[in-house]
């Protein structure tokens, strides 16, 4: 610790190089750090998904609805125990004219208000999900109410929503807008879940009537997803081939899969999530690794004179090469703090800047965070960076002879 002062005085030689190092560890940290905190989100919520459970939709794409006539056939098929209708509504509260009253609403959508929003058949949906408690009082009303709804915990606080509030809802998805306006919904209950228990839950959406937007409509909507809970888990490709064989030659063909593996292809639309910011942070790490090995390098040879000096006085190569690892270590260190500093501070304004927390939510990504195992791998990168950029010219520095530097001067 006594040669600290000295290491010091090093960097600040040269303060923009040390300076611009600094900063370019730190941007190699911060990317790595963010990169994998979302990798980390998506891997928590493809857990918190149960082999229990299939996903069955239309097989061109999510957009398109399976006739509500496959419920009672899906139902037939052996190893399945309920079958449950759902839509992905993609509501959001419409925006308030000014000046009117608390119900009155505009045609204008208002964006950052936008959350994930779902029509169920509750009597059969939730049972399937034993990891969504509601107080039973709350979930009677809620089976009561056929404008009634239940929403997540997060979503109440974002919100401030309580039992009895009422809201309306204008979809962005055509099929599902009326001419009368928006949907208007009053909250049943507030859901909340065991995170220690089932990690990964989410509990920042809506649940409402499957039928209430059906009647509204006056007309048949259609499924979007058929959630299956099956007998067997391990049954669960058998189980599945045996449901799209039912529709095989219809002109509404079927996908079904886990809910897992529904997640992860939902994911996947993105493209290859994993290998593409996995790519990019080794990229960028491997460019940092370099930067930082060539200036150890310049700073050793602008130095050659000044270590020839030190060993004279009896420093020993060990101490010299100490130097030289030491301030690359520094450098490390600097960058690594300043990188998950800069990486939490941007997942934090995720969360809370509006209508970009509302679309991370949209996508299960609403837990967005910079968990402590992702800050302290990103730290410790930095440090291994910074040592092994400084290996190589602290070697160099060590089996310098005196007269070979003294020679050159």
């Amino acid at each position: 610790m006594k040669y600290l002062p000295f290491v010091f005085k090093h960097l600040r030689r040269n303060w923009v190089r040390t300076g611009s190092t600094v900063v370019a560890m730190a941007v190699c940290i911060f990317l790595l750090c963010t990169l994998r905190s979302v990798l980390a989100e998506v891997d928590s919520m493809l857990a918190a998904s149960s082999a229990s459970r299939l996903v069955t939709r239309h097989s061109v794409s999510l957009t398109f609805n399976l006739p509500v006539a496959y419920e009672a056939r899906i139902q037939s098929v052996p190893g399945v125990k309920s079958v449950a209708r759902t839509i992905w509504f993609g509501g959001s509260l419409p925006a308030k004219k000014e000046g009117q009253a608390d119900g009155g609403t505009d045609s204008t959508t208002d964006w950052s208000n936008f959350f994930n929003n779902m029509g169920v058949d509750a009597d059969k949906f939730f049972p399937m999900y034993p990891e969504l408690t509601i107080a039973p009082d709350q979930w009677q009303s809620f089976r009561e109410t056929r404008q009634g709804c239940v929403v997540g915990s997060k979503l109440a606080k974002k919100f401030n929503w309580k039992v009895g509030d009422r809201f309306f809802l204008e979809s962005f998805i055509p099929p599902y807008r009326r001419r009368s306006g928006p949907f208007e919904f009053v909250v049943s209950g507030v859901y909340e879940a065991d995170l220690a228990k089932y990690p990964g839950t989410d509990v920042s959406t809506m649940y409402f009537h499957y039928e209430y937007v059906k009647e509204g409509l006056g007309r048949e909507i259609g499924v979007g997803t058929y959630m299956v809970e099956i007998e067997n888990g391990d049954r669960a490709a058998v189980v599945g081939k045996a449901i799209d064989a039912l529709f095989e030659n219809s002109s509404a063909t079927s996908i079904t899969e886990t809910e897992q593996a529904f997640k992860a292809g939902f994911i996947a639309m993105a493209g290859n999530l994993a290998l593409l910011l996995n790519g990019i942070g080794l990229a960028v790490a491997f460019t940092i690794l370099l930067v930082t090995a060539n200036t150890m390098s310049m700073a050793v040879r602008e130095r050659r004179t000044e270590i020839g000096v030190l060993k004279t006085l009896g420093f020993s190569s060990a101490h010299v090469m100490g130097f030289v690892v030491g301030e690359a270590l520094l450098l490390g260190v600097l960058g690594g703090a300043l990188g998950v500093f800069g990486s939490q501070g941007l997942l934090y304004g995720l969360s809370v800047l509006p209508g970009v927390n509302e679309l991370l939510a949209g996508i299960g990504l609403s837990g967005l965070q910079l968990k402590p195992e992702v800050a302290a791998l990103g730290f410790f990168i930095a440090v291994a960076l910074g040592l092994f950029a400084g290996l190589i010219p602290a070697l160099s520095a060590y089996r310098a002879r005196i007269t070979d530097i003294l020679r050159t001067v």
